[in-house]
């Protein structure tokens, strides 16, 4: 299940900079704050996968 998260934020990521690199052409602040948007999502899903992953775990060696 890891891979598919991997491959999707790698595609977040690279969609977050071709934001960033579109707003410093065309010098639009919303750009570069979407992109960051984007950026963070991507960071804020693999910290909630792995806080998940290490709970579900607990919570069934637990019961």
């Amino acid at each position: 299940m890891l891979i598919p998260i991997l491959i999707f934020d790698v595609a977040l990521v690279a969609w977050s900079l071709h934001l960033m690199q579109e707003a410093i052409e065309q010098q639009e602040f919303s750009l570069m704050l979407a992109g960051t948007l984007v950026a963070l999502a991507a960071a804020a899903m693999l910290v909630v996968y792995f806080l998940m992953g290490h709970c579900l775990t607990y919570l069934t060696t637990v019961a």
